[in-house]
């Protein structure tokens, strides 16, 4: 697992051993921020479902101003922690459940990236806590990585609504910005 673009490009990063943790592809991930390229220079990212910080550190190798990091997993964090170490960086990182983490977040936050695993589908209750806790900012968008297509509309606040959805592999990108129809 590589940085793909920016100051850090071609950094090795620390990883996990086995397939217990599925890191988000180098294609998916060149893809994905060859998107959100206009909107990651000076931004601030949460990357919500860390685990070794892949998403988050791409980000600031690529101007983000601030990352913030969080995951439930101590093992995750260590990985983060070594590859934010062998990039010199400084961040904000939590080791809580994901809504405690939302909780405990105050801001706006212009990039959030939702990569749980594939068989937790939190995706949708975190958009729902970000949205209700005024997370996002206006021109902000949220990134969410599953499986399968989105198809929980239904399921889904009204504040949100889902901008584009790719797919790379096995792997689904769904991205969500404001509703600007259910602003006042």
């Amino acid at each position: 697992m590589r940085i793909i673009g920016g100051q850090f490009r071609s950094r090795v990063l620390a990883s996990f051993d086995g397939d217990a943790i599925r890191p988000t592809g180098d294609r998916a991930k060149e893809a994905l921020f060859n998107i959100l390229s206009p909107r990651t220079y000076g931004a601030r990212v949460l990357d919500l479902f860390c685990g070794s910080g892949a998403l988050g550190l791409e980000s600031i190798s690529r101007g983000a101003r601030e990352a913030v990091f969080n995951d439930a997993s101590k093992d995750s964090l260590a990985v983060l922690r070594k590859n934010l170490k062998t990039l010199n960086v400084q961040a904000k990182v939590y080791n809580l459940d994901y809504t405690h983490c939302l909780s405990a977040l105050s801001g706006e936050f212009d990039i959030i990236f939702i990569d749980p695993p594939y068989r937790m589908d939190y995706g949708v209750s975190a958009m729902n806590k970000i949205a209700e806790k005024g997370l996002l900012s206006e021109k902000g968008v949220i990134v969410y990585e599953r499986d399968r297509p989105f198809a929980d509309e239904d399921k889904l606040t009204q504040s949100l609504k889902m901008s584009d959805e790719r797919k790379y592999g096995k792997t689904y990108l769904s991205f969500f910005v404001l509703n600007e129809e259910t602003e006042e």
